[in-house]
């Protein structure tokens, strides 16, 4: 009897070291959603068409999903494929989180992924911000910051710039 109880223990540890946690694996849930709605009744039954569909999906895609796409193997570019780990699950009708969760067994980087926060520069304090995200700022609007060397040298030239690139 203390031998099941330890094997039952066991296995819930392993169960919950892939379960995901709330936020885990946004990208991956909210791609798969966008990609499975698209999805016709006939291709969401055959893994074969799934696949295809998903190569074409991703060609559409950018930033963070386009990551996702090239971790699965959706991409032409993509190094490794395990395409199949997702098309039979969402072949099956499995929730997206729970094909992520099968996902993240097998790549942990896909959960690793998240979208960018919004900054909302009409109420953000610049002062508070990283100088990674004046940065991002910046490079979003596709200026450059020549000299920029100290963070108030990146907050001035956002403040510079923000009438040109905000409505106010």
């Amino acid at each position: 009897m203390e031998v099941i109880t330890q094997i039952l223990l066991v296995l819930a540890t392993f169960s919950t070291v892939y379960s995901l946690k709330p936020g885990d694996c946004e990208v991956c849930i909210k791609a798969i959603d966008k990609f499975s709605s698209k999805l016709s009744d006939d291709v969401k039954k055959d893994p074969k068409k799934i696949e295809e569909e998903f190569k074409i999906f991703c060609k559409g895609t950018k930033t963070k999903e386009n990551r996702f796409c090239y971790y699965l193997g959706g991409l032409e570019e993509s190094a490794t494929g395990i395409l199949s780990e997702l098309s039979k699950p969402l072949s099956w009708s499995m929730p997206s989180d729970k094909i992520c969760e099968k996902l993240k067994k097998k790549d942990g980087q896909i959960c690793d992924l998240r979208y960018d926060v919004e900054i909302d520069l009409k109420t953000v304090d610049l002062k508070k911000l990283k100088v990674r995200d004046l940065k991002k700022i910046i490079n979003d609007w596709g200026e450059d910051c020549q000299g920029c060397i100290e963070k108030s040298d990146f907050i001035q030239r956002i403040e510079q710039l923000k009438p040109v690139h905000t409505e106010l």
